[in-house]
């Protein structure tokens, strides 16, 4: 009996290793989701701001949520609007058919105990077609 009093202790030692990095596995790929999903939502609310607002508009930090500070590591730089005629070549003033916003080179970092890692996000991109572009019949709308 003597011999086998700290069997309890290793067996629940070597459970308890693979049982906490299961869960913070779980936990971080959650996190790794939910950042994928705030980067497509904020591509796609950029690209829906750009147009329906003049296109020198400052639309940047209401598309990333920076007021919610949602994401760490999330600005201005990630974003890019670019204004595009239908062949894809940058356009601007009335030959403006297609409005693209861009997120890239966001850098996600995890927080796994012992395994502190960055990775880079893909490029999340929405393209949609101009619409008003902050002009209509009354006046303008400048959304900044």
């Amino acid at each position: 009996m003597i011999k086998q009093r700290g069997v309890y202790v290793i067996e629940f030692t070597l459970v308890a290793a693979v049982f906490f990095i299961l869960l913070f596995a779980a936990i971080e790929f959650g996190r790794l989701l939910f950042t994928y999903n705030v980067l497509h939502e904020a591509s796609r609310r950029a690209a829906r701001l750009a147009v329906v607002c003049q296109v020198n508009s400052d639309i940047n930090s209401i598309a990333l949520f920076n007021d919610a500070d949602i994401l760490p590591n999330l600005n201005a730089t990630n974003l890019t609007i670019s204004y595009l005629s239908y062949d894809g070549n940058n356009a601007s003033g009335i030959d403006i058919d297609l409005v693209r916003a861009e997120i890239k080179d966001y850098q996600h970092q995890f927080l796994v105990p012992g395994l502190y890692r960055t990775l880079n996000s893909p490029t999340f991109v929405t393209t949609l077609p101009r619409e008003s572009l902050g002009v209509f019949k009354g006046g303008t709308t400048d959304c900044s």
